[in-house]
């Protein structure tokens, strides 16, 4: 079955951006004139514009001096995508919380080592603002600010695609089945592993931050492995 027209449009058009033919900030055509050039109507345009903006590829603005602009790449938002298909991967294919773990062990350990390397003092600030107090904190405030943690340290390897694909391992949620279940002192023990890696990070010790982070990572396995369960992704 032959695709919609604006679809055909909008994946033209997509190939133009992700080609590099079309560059960040780059305006498109305006709508006429792709009517023109493409034999469609300004509906189809429209819609198709529509669908690219939807997936983040494209901005549209009003007035004299505006139109279709194709996207900055941004980590955020780019990321949304990734984690739909995180979404289709656990919801068909029964992706378990084993197999996120030994994910997050492949790019997290070696990301560890580079934000020691690269950190600015920029980043050691959004870092230590991302740290929790067990004593004091509900269970939602250490979920929230875990992920922050560890998305900050993504960050600081001043490499974007770290953080664009860290970014969408914690969109997961995995209900009461986990944390009603973790080991005794299991949120003592994450806060003294971030202080860890930090203090590694501070330092500019590489290799005690990869070592650090590979044990925080044994050690959420070794707490998790009795669990069978399936994350969830919350977008």
């Amino acid at each position: 079955m032959r695709p919609p027209a604006y679809q055909l449009l909008a994946d033209e058009l997509r190939a133009d951006i992700t080609s590099g033919r079309l560059q960040p900030g780059e305006r498109l055509p305006p709508e006429p004139e792709l009517c023109v050039k493409t034999g469609v109507s300004r509906s189809t345009v429209r819609e198709a514009l529509r669908l690219l903006a939807s997936q983040h590829l494209i901005v549209t603005t009003r007035g004299v001096t505006g139109g279709s602009f194709v996207s900055h790449p941004d980590a955020e938002q780019l990321a949304d995508g990734l984690a739909t298909g995180f979404t289709l991967l656990t919801n068909s294919d029964g992706v378990g919380l084993a197999d996120l773990l030994e994910l997050r062990r492949a790019l997290e350990v070696p990301a560890a080592g580079l934000a020691a390397l690269r950190r600015e003092d920029d980043h050691l600030l959004e870092i230590r603002s991302a740290l929790f107090d067990p004593a004091l904190d509900d269970l939602e405030t250490m979920l929230a600010a875990h992920a922050a943690f560890h998305m900050a340290v993504a960050k600081a390897t001043g490499n974007p695609l770290f953080e664009l694909v860290v970014r969408p391992l914690y969109h997961a949620t995995y209900g009461e089945e986990v944390t009603s279940n973790l080991p005794e002192g299991y949120w003592v023990q994450i806060d003294v592993d971030h202080r860890q890696m930090l203090d590694c990070l501070v330092n500019r010790d590489a290799e005690a931050a990869s070592r650090a982070a590979a044990a925080h990572l044994d050690y959420v396995v070794r707490s998790t492995q009795t669990l069978d369960v399936t994350p969830r992704y919350a977008g």
